[in-house]
């Protein structure tokens, strides 16, 4: 494996997706950002994981409570997750007592064993150590190996959502949703009611090629369903650590509805698959950065889903 981790082999080799890059350079944000009161939101490096960024390429968000924090995604690393547990030590003095994995991708992950020392509660989808039993060890390798680490660890959830559920952390609510089959097999949404934001995970990515590695159908159903919420504002998995929603969803829904309608139009015409990743869905290249190094992987997730129908 070169020293770049790419996407394209994760998800090759384990079906993982550790989203794309964005579409016009994006400066490497070290501090998180207040977005809202009380919401703080660390911008994802566009880049893929490297031993120099130490896969800090996920946006990661903490939300301070009256009684304690919660933790929106832990980082993609150890030292990732270090980072981020410093930062929020600058900012409050109140304890970590959740951390939120919104799915099992390693970018979002592998940060969770840094707040160990909080004692947190690990909150994940009820399918995510399903996740971790089937890919974790293989990330955790290959995530060794580019960061030339040792010892990476996955912290399993200790409270697992299936269907809806609610956090409380001093006069703050956060609503957590399980989603079918989307983004990935695990995904989790999270709005933070105090501020009136949805933090998406990767359910969102915005300027950014979207990474498939659930359901293509499902995607653009709970996609679709999140844009109905009546929210003004969203956090993405990859991208600006603030948009409008729902009309950051827009150019995503318009990818993958249009990833759906080409890719069923060339199985009904029999068109093989190494034809179908070099021509379907070429009208979005240019609006998605990195496009050519994960249609390909896209087009084939969604022609192993869709031949079936």
């Amino acid at each position: 494996m070169s020293a770049i981790l790419t996407r394209r082999r994760l998800l090759g080799a384990a079906a993982g997706a550790w989203a794309a890059a964005v579409l016009r350079p994006a400066r490497a944000q070290s501090s998180p950002v207040e977005v809202a009161p009380g919401l703080f939101v660390r911008r994802g490096l566009d880049q893929d994981a490297t031993k120099t960024n130490r896969d800090a390429i996920a946006n990661l968000a903490f939300i301070v409570g009256k009684d304690s924090v919660a933790v929106i995604d832990p980082g993609g690393s150890r030292a990732d997750g270090e980072a981020l547990r410093r930062a929020i030590a600058g900012k409050t003095d109140l304890p970590v007592r959740w951390v939120v994995m919104t799915h099992g991708h390693p970018d979002h992950v592998f940060g969770a064993e840094a707040f160990l020392p909080d004692k947190p509660t690990f909150v994940g989808h009820a399918r995510l150590p399903e996740v971790f039993a089937s890919s974790g060890e293989y990330y955790r390798r290959a995530l060794e190996k580019i960061l030339g680490t040792t010892g990476e660890t996955l912290q399993p959830p200790g409270k697992l959502i299936d269907g809806q559920a609610e956090i409380d952390l001093g006069g703050r609510t956060l609503e957590l949703t399980a989603h079918p089959q989307a983004h990935s097999d695990a995904d989790l949404s999270v709005i933070d009611r105090g501020a009136q934001v949805l933090l998406a995970g990767d359910l969102l990515f915005v300027e950014r090629v979207p990474s498939l590695d659930g359901s293509l159908t499902g995607w653009i159903e709970v996609l679709d369903d999140l844009a109905k919420l009546p929210l003004p504002h969203a956090v993405p998995g990859h991208g600006p650590v603030l948009v409008d929603w729902p009309a950051a969803a827009k150019p995503l829904q318009r990818y993958l509805t249009t990833l759906r309608d080409e890719v069923r139009k060339a199985i009904a015409k029999g068109v093989p698959l190494e034809k179908a990743v070099k021509t379907i869905g070429r009208g979005e290249r240019g609006k998605w950065k990195l496009f050519d190094d994960y249609q390909g992987h896209n087009v084939t997730e969604a022609y192993r889903e869709l031949e079936w129908e």
